[in-house]
């Protein structure tokens, strides 16, 4: 019998605005704090960005809030960046009720912000330098602050905002609740739980830290311009594919590209309700859409298994990023690629994040054209390796569902005349699309030989195997 908020306690008008929107059902992470934060306990939370975390906390601080007066919130979230900040405000704001919620950042006019304020905020979310510079200005005051919320701790100390957060704390009152997320709980995280938490209830969904030892990691260099193509033709070879992006735009712009090269995927970032991201994972994970584009926002709480290629579009921000990204994939002792793509400028920023990493592979010129099908360069693993790692596949898999359209019908209707495509179907979903035609041209005598083989006729590519990205030299 599955879980619903009612059964953590959460009140039906909120339960019934979470319904209108489509969130039925808890996330892991909000099973599992949800009753805890309704009673009042402090939160240690370790979890990913997109594993649930806003309702998780949202839903206490909206039903625990009361109304405040004019620049004096009851309830604070603190967020590093202003992407984040806008995100929580949004859901928030979508099954807060009479509870009034806003958010400040920099970069922007301070006229509304100051103008909200006055008129009363009980919930107000915000970015650490942007809230102390108005609490300087005397537009605020956080002395009837009953709950904190710090989103993504670890981020708040890489980006340097650990002494503010601890300020502002600070001018908190001394009887608040204090609910804390963050993808690790180690160093200047530990020391925040422990000088503003009273015991503390710890939860922890996830991995610490990927481990992406057994992935493949392959650089390529490409123009701007070749980007897509590029990538268009390394997830067609080898899919369910993950690809990052730095940007929101930059995202939903790709997403546009590759559909046009024939290739399905959806974006996902802090741009995208809980709905629709869950919308997305659900496509990705049963075979729908061969890729997801994603931010950074989202780069740590894609946990989905069979992704057997990583694509960093965009430049990771440092180690821990390539890190996280890189992670989505050759988990469970599975291999997997990791392809970054470099754009010329770019390569003496890679050599030193590599130097950092600890990664010694070369960085290499490349016409999109010329890219080896990855599935082709797949190499057969030992025996008993290969038998644990379908184990683990199989067992990860939704039950009764099949990855869709793995198999379409009617495909070689849409490529050109060659009679050994008859004999092996190919994996992506999307070869009924014209432009597929030219696209793929150069990889499908290499795939006809696969076939003709009898190794791999008709098998999906969520097959446990090693997937190696050869350049040419």
């Amino acid at each position: 019998m599955s879980t619903t908020f009612s059964k953590l306690g959460v009140p039906q008008w909120v339960s019934e605005a979470l319904e209108r929107q489509g969130i039925t059902e808890p996330f892991q992470i909000q099973k599992i704090t949800i009753k805890e934060g309704l009673d009042g306990d402090d939160i240690c939370g370790r979890a990913p960005t997109g594993s649930g975390k806003t309702l998780a906390f949202g839903i206490p601080l909206v039903v625990r809030t009361k109304a405040a007066k004019p620049r004096k919130p009851q309830s604070l979230i603190l967020a590093p960046t202003r992407e984040l900040a806008e995100q929580i405000c949004k859901e928030l704001r979508a099954f807060s009720g009479k509870r009034i919620v806003s958010v400040v950042y920099g970069g922007v006019s301070y006229g509304p912000q100051r103008k909200a304020l006055a008129k009363g905020v009980d919930i107000l979310v915000a970015c650490p330098g942007r809230l102390e510079d108005l609490i300087e200005q005397r537009e605020l005051t956080l002395e009837d602050v009953k709950q904190v919320v710090i989103d993504e701790a670890d981020r708040m100390a890489d980006m340097g905002f650990m002494p503010a957060v601890k300020r502002i704390l600070d001018q908190t009152s001394k009887e608040r609740q204090t609910i804390l997320f963050s993808a690790t709980l180690d160093h200047d995280v530990a020391k925040l739980k422990k000088h503003y938490q009273q015991n503390p209830v710890t939860r922890e969904i996830g991995e610490k830290t990927p481990d992406i030892k057994n992935a493949d990691h392959t650089y390529a260099i490409a123009k701007k311009a070749e980007k897509p193509k590029l990538v268009a033709k390394a997830v067609n070879s080898s899919w369910p594919a993950i690809i990052f992006c730095r940007t929101r735009h930059g995202a939903d712009r790709l997403v546009k590209q590759l559909k046009r090269l024939g290739i399905e995927s959806e974006p996902i970032h802090g741009g995208k309700s809980q709905h629709q991201r869950k919308r997305a994972l659900k496509n990705f994970s049963t075979g729908k859409v061969q890729a997801l584009v994603a931010t950074d926002v989202a780069a740590r709480g894609i946990h989905v298994d069979g992704v057997t290629l990583v694509v960093h579009y965009d430049p990771p921000e440092d180690h821990k990023a390539y890190i996280h990204r890189s992670g989505r994939t050759a988990r469970a002792g599975s291999q997997g690629v990791v392809l970054s793509i470099i754009q010329p400028e770019q390569k003496k920023s890679a050599k030193k994040l590599q130097k950092r990493l600890g990664i010694n592979e070369s960085i290499r010129e490349i016409n999109p054209d010329h890219l080896p099908d990855i599935q082709s360069q797949m190499q057969e693993k030992p025996r008993n390796q290969d038998k644990q790692a379908n184990k683990s596949r199989t067992t990860s898999k939704p039950k009764g569902k099949k990855p869709a359209n793995r198999n379409s019908k009617g495909s070689a209707k849409k490529r050109p005349q060659n009679k050994t495509h008859k004999s092996r179907k190919t994996n992506s979903p999307t070869q009924k699309r014209k432009s597929n035609k030219n696209n793929h041209q150069t990889s499908q005598q290499n795939r006809a030989k696969k076939s003709s083989s009898g190794n791999r006729k008709g098998q999906p590519n969520r097959k446990a195997r090693r997937a190696h990205l050869q350049l040419p030299t």
